[in-house]
């Protein structure tokens, strides 16, 4: 499993990379602030059973 994933800032649009940490489980949402505008965005990440990561987020 990669230990990065990334995502699009709801505000400013940029892709931000952020590490994944799979000891936190296979459901992890948390709030991470833009490090390019400082907006606040909800990252949701989900690992299914075969291993495949989903990750989406929204403006806080």
């Amino acid at each position: 499993m990669d230990d990065d994933l990334s995502y699009i800032c709801g505000s400013c649009g940029e892709e931000i990379v952020i590490p994944f940490d799979p000891s936190q489980g296979t459901r992890q949402e948390y709030v991470e602030d833009c490090p390019v505008c400082c907006h606040p965005n909800l990252i949701r990440i989900e690992v299914e059973p075969a291993g495949h990561i989903i990750i989406s987020s929204e403006l806080e």
